[in-house]
């Protein structure tokens, strides 16, 4: 057999191998403390131990499938439950099973404070120029908001979400109008690492390296207490560990008046999804 054929082979034995991969659904089982329970969007915040494989030690909301009685979970159980990843990377929670609710209730049931229609709190941050902003220097315009920080090492985590903030911001430069009624906020949850030089370099890597496109996306950074004051409102939960923050999603849309209209707490939401959000908020106003 020629070494071309044996080249081929190999290749495709590979591809197959990649393919299956793919194409198989993953599944892993943890133990961990729920934080807190969201019905409204079927998700679990949840501490946990390591995941070997799949992730490490940290605090994170999960989605549970439909399938899941959430009637017996409240926040402070201990639970034992499986996730599962699909082949497109969305995963959930498929099996939940309370092992001990001794400490039931000595944990927030909701850490969501700020609920649609509510405004958000008018903080100052800075962004990533340096200059002191505030999110009411947004009003007129629709505003999609997101917490991140620059060293985040999960790829399902903040560089998913910068990654899908990049495709909004792509889409919304098609129509002049619409660019300029809208804009996009990633706040650092790193006040001590994410400078506003560090902000600089991390946003120009999602913007073609373009400064210009900085007028309509802001990379910021809010002082420690500005930090805990938007996490009380949006639910979010961070949290120092081994030289990472641990720490949950809320992504959120605001409305031209400033006031909450939808939030996503998990990254599996779509780049068009968004726009259409917005979109959406837009088509309301006028």
């Amino acid at each position: 057999m020629s070494i071309f054929l044996v080249r081929r082979f190999l290749l495709v034995g590979v591809c197959l191998t990649l393919s299956a991969c793919v194409n198989h659904e993953r599944r892993y089982d943890f133990e961990g403390r729920v934080v807190s329970k969201v019905l409204a969007t079927r998700t679990l915040v949840v501490d946990h131990e390591n995941i070997p494989g799949f992730m490490p030690a940290m605090t994170m909301p999960y989605p549970v499938a439909n399938g899941v009685d959430l009637s017996g979970v409240e926040a402070g159980d201990r639970i034992k439950a499986r996730i599962v990843v699909h082949p497109d990377e969305r995963y959930e929670l498929d099996k939940v099973l309370v092992t001990d609710s001794t400490h039931r209730g000595q944990t927030e049931k909701e850490t969501r404070q700020l609920y649609p229609g509510e405004p958000i709190p008018d903080v100052e941050l800075l962004n990533q120029d340096g200059k002191t902003i505030r999110l009411s220097d947004f009003r007129g315009k629709t505003v999609l908001l997101t917490f991140i920080y620059t060293r985040c090492p999960m790829p399902t985590f903040c560089p998913r979400l910068s990654s899908l903030f990049a495709s909004v911001e792509r889409e919304l430069t098609r129509d002049t109008n619409e660019y300029e009624r809208t804009h996009l906020v990633s706040i650092s949850i790193d006040p001590k690492f994410d400078t506003p030089a560090v902000l600089r370099k991390y946003g120009l890597a999602y913007l073609d390296d373009d400064p210009k496109r900085f007028v309509h996306w802001s990379f910021t950074v809010p002082s420690p207490e500005n930090l805990r004051k938007l996490a009380a409102a949006f639910g979010l939960i961070y949290r120092e560990q081994e030289n990472q923050i641990a720490h949950s999603l809320s992504t959120v849309l605001i409305d031209p008046q400033g006031r909450l209209v939808k939030e996503w707490t998990v990254s599996d939401w779509t780049a068009p999804e968004a726009v259409a959000a917005i979109r959406q908020v837009e088509s309301a106003k006028n």
